[in-house]
């Protein structure tokens, strides 16, 4: 196949060299490899949808470089696009999986992160050219979207270039070069930017977008995902570097894509290759940049990587975009409170709720406001379970686990600044309970209470008395035993403290929701004179209902937490 498939086999060497990690990258890239790998040995039977087409696969890669460089070193010498063998995978990969039964493609969504200066831009542009030109689809649509008009450039530029310098390409398709699009008058196709969604009546082939994180909602790439219906084999293509909204919709589809490629969820059109580092991975080391960087020494010099990363070393301040833009490490604000990356490094997302039934609990309850976020928090101590889930936890290392349950208002919901909340409620999780109308109907928060007493043995329920008297009275009238855990610096001081050492150290398990963790990361605190701490956020709209509640929670597994039962608060009123 080398002869004849150079490109192919090439992606196939690479493959199996990361799966064996003989080439050094993270366990997503791992995941990715093997996949492909163990995909081709699957297409051998009957069972499997798909097949691997060598020769269309073979096509785009020969396609791309017949395309010219358009800056830097190789464009000034006139040198044309060559594929590493790292590009040849996701090319191969993309292109040459087809469904058995039609022969159309498999892969109809590609999630792709790459830090930096690896050529993304260059790969997507040349990848759009041939969406536009050779891929056979009459009347193709191809957009380059983004938030601004300067990053959806960023791709549609250089597909411009190539096309000006390509002078067979322009007469094999009778290719125009606009000022801002490229049309093929014979078949009524185009490539154009795009900032926001594509107009009414747009059904794109192929969506390339850039820089997903800095979207604050899907709406773009739902928008023409959703105009795709009527084409037959549609492409949608987003290329990222990490960020820090971790509420926002690219840090939702990272999150799906590692779902897929655990195997906890099944996508067999989507294609994700996500470049970065491992957690245990040591940021200031050069394997780390290896790790990120598949064009190390390539597009991206090394000796700028170490540069950047001395400077991060040695400034504090310059180490959130170093990890984002060099290492695709997801980070939080400066502010946070909580340390993020080893709350995810806990995740484990096969557990479930009903993986505890029976087993003792302790339950937060946040009410907040009528029109914001209600959160329950149940929290188990492994220790005191005897269940086979409990026992794999202990086995692991973990000390406690924990699951949320939230509730907002579909007012509140439907505002338009709140698309992360509406990605919850719709998801398969459904992450987020709906409830009618404009206020929370604690009516519901209180029979999820209810129900949750019957199914776990629930030793108490900690709540803060703000908005929740009502509904104390009525538990307390089914039996049910509730604590008063006032908002007080004395009573959160101490478990907001072993609530990050829990979390530093990964003792407390979760199933990956990304609510609460979104939550977790907005909670800012500052130790006062007696290094007392309280959980507060910096903005209005970042929430912290979740772990507010999991302190209240945790408070009550600790000794000399200062609360009030329901009864010594009645008595003394």
């Amino acid at each position: 196949m080398a002869d004849k498939f150079p490109h192919v086999d090439l992606a196939l060497q690479y493959a199996k060299a990361v799966a064996a990690k003989k080439i050094p990258a993270c366990k997503w890239v791992r995941l990715a490899c093997r996949r492909h790998v163990a995909d081709l040995a699957k297409a051998k039977t009957k069972a499997f949808a798909y097949r691997f087409d060598p020769v269309k696969a073979e096509r785009v890669c020969k396609f791309i470089e017949l395309l010219p460089h358009t800056k830097g070193v190789w464009a000034s010498k006139s040198e044309l696009l060559k594929l590493e063998p790292w590009q040849c995978f996701k090319t191969v990969c993309l292109f040459g999986w087809v469904r058995k039964q039609d022969n159309l493609r498999r892969f109809r969504k590609a999630i792709i992160l790459e830090p930096r200066k690896n050529a993304k831009s260059t790969w997507a542009a040349a990848v759009g050219l041939y969406m536009l030109t050779a891929d056979g689809e009459h009347g193709a649509e191809v957009y380059s979207g983004a938030t601004t008009e300067k990053q959806a450039w960023e791709v549609f530029r250089p597909a411009r270039l190539m096309a000006l310098k390509t002078p067979a390409l322009k007469a094999a398709y009778g290719l125009d070069v606009n000022a801002s699009n490229l049309h093929i008058l014979g078949n009524a196709s185009r490539f154009e930017p795009i900032i926001g969604k594509p107009g009414d009546g747009a059904s794109p082939s192929c969506s390339i977008v850039d820089e997903y994180h800095e979207h604050d909602t899907d709406a773009m790439v739902d928008t023409m995902e959703t105009g795709m219906g009527a084409r037959e084999q549609p492409l949608s293509i987003i290329i990222t570097t990490a960020g820090d909204n971790l509420a926002g919709p690219c840090y939702a589809a990272v999150l799906d894509a590692q779902r897929m490629l655990e195997g906890v969820i099944a996508n067999d059109e989507m294609f994700a290759l996500m470049y970065g580092v491992d957690p245990k991975d040591d940021w200031t080391s050069e394997i780390a940049l290896r790790k990120a960087n598949p064009n190390y020494d390539v597009s991206v010099n090394g000796e700028f990587l170490r540069a950047r990363q001395r400077e991060a070393i040695n400034n504090a301040r310059k180490v959130g975009t170093f990890k984002t833009k060099h290492l695709n490490m997801w980070v939080q604000s400066r502010s946070a409170y909580f340390n993020i990356q080893r709350w995810n490094e806990s995740a484990q997302p096969k557990i479930r709720l009903e993986d505890f039934e029976k087993q003792p609990c302790r339950i937060g309850l946040d009410l907040a406001a009528k029109v914001d976020i209600a959160a329950i928090e149940i929290i188990f101590k492994l220790a005191e379970c005897d269940c086979m889930a409990a026992k794999d936890l202990i086995a692991k290392g973990f000390e406690y686990v924990r699951f949320g349950k939230y509730f907002l208002p579909e007012a509140t919901i439907e505002q338009g600044e709140n698309e992360h909340y509406r990605g919850w409620v719709n998801c398969p999780e459904a992450w987020i309970t709906q409830t009618d109308g404009e206020m929370i109907d604690y009516i519901e928060v209180r029979d999820t209470i209810i129900d949750l007493t019957e199914k776990f043995q629930v030793s108490e329920v900690a709540y803060d008395p703000h908005q929740a008297m009502m509904m104390v009275s009525e538990l307390m009238a089914k039996g049910i035993p509730v604590i008063e855990v006032r908002p007080l610096v004395l009573n959160f001081s101490e478990p907001m403290k072993q609530m990050d050492g829990l979390i530093r150290s990964r003792k407390t398990a979760h199933n990956g929701d990304p609510v609460y963790t979104w939550m977790l990361s907005n909670v800012v605190a500052k130790p006062d004179a007696k290094d007392n701490v309280y959980p507060r956020k910096d903005r209005e709209e970042n929430k912290i209902d979740g772990p507010v509640a999991h302190m209240m929670a945790l408070a009550r597994f600790m000794t000399g937490v200062a609360s009030q039962s329901f009864w010594e608060v009645a008595a003394s009123a």
